[in-house]
């Protein structure tokens, strides 16, 4: 019998945590992070880059640029895969390095592909999504981000720039529900696609308090980063990326489901 069947369909149990715990979370994440610094700087650098590819768009296509940065973002979850993998091992007593995070994805990893391929797929929608937007409700030229956020703030682009943040909050909050402890779990334990969706989204369900805090911590990190020229990345991404594993072993009930091969 495939030891994964069992797993594939129904959410696993979770456990409901007190509203403080996202900060103890972090704390777990900066010490994971500090003890592996330069894989971690890695995984924070390539979002950064990424970050600065997307501006780099805009003045040739000033209007992909927020769908893209902030589409990036949707699938961080699944790119921190080897995050997960150095806290796992560092609560083993291993010390492991970037090698050990890139290992992480030859290891039975088609359900983390399934779950990369929904997110790219979501993140593709918000880019277009976001662009249908401005190109229907912006009609003053504009040529970098600057002057677009000249237009958003004290022109005439109030309507547009708040569907962009409703429609973009929304689809934040369900990309969050699915991938707040998805990642992790599929690395960690033989479950199916499905199975892991539905159990993160009953973790953020039975813990709305402490999961919206968590949710305001990690877009507070998003935004100073931001606002750093994307070199707040570079701590933020491994901080929350290891957090994150740390989170899903408190509130994911695991007993009995057999781990992932190695």
């Amino acid at each position: 019998m495939d030891p994964v069947a069992p797993y594939a369909q129904a959410p696993l149990p979770v456990r409901t945590v007190g509203i403080a715990r996202p900060l103890h979370w972090l704390r777990l994440g900066w010490a994971d992070f500090v003890r592996t610094p330069m894989a971690g700087l890695a995984h924070g650098a390539a979002v950064a880059l990424a970050g600065w590819a997307a501006i780099l768009l805009a003045p040739k296509a000033w209007w992909l640029a927020p769908g893209a940065v902030t589409g990036f973002v949707l699938v961080a979850p699944i790119l921190c895969n080897g995050l997960y993998e150095l806290s796992r091992l560092l609560g083993r007593g291993a010390q492991p390095g970037l090698a050990d995070a890139a290992r992480a994805w030859r290891r039975d990893a088609a359900p983390l592909v399934g779950l990369g391929l929904l997110l790219t797929a979501l993140g593709t929608a918000w880019v277009l999504a976001s662009s249908l937007l401005f190109w229907l409700f912006v009609k003053t030229s504009i040529t970098t981000p600057l002057e677009f956020i000249r237009y958003a703030v004290v022109g005439q682009g109030h309507l547009a720039f708040t569907l962009w943040l409703l429609a973009g909050g929304l689809g934040s909050a369900l990309v969050f529900a699915i991938t707040a402890v998805s990642p992790p779990l599929l690395l960690g334990r033989r479950v199916g696609l499905r199975c892991a969706l539905l159990t993160s989204v009953r973790a953020v369900g039975e813990n709305p308090v402490a999961m919206a805090g968590w949710a305001a911590l990690i877009l507070a990190a998003i935004a100073l980063s931001l606002a750093t020229a994307m070199i707040g990345f570079l701590v933020a991404v491994p901080v929350i990326g290891h957090a994150t594993w740390h989170a899903y072993r408190e509130l994911v009930v695991t007993d009995g489901v057999p781990l992932r091969s190695e």
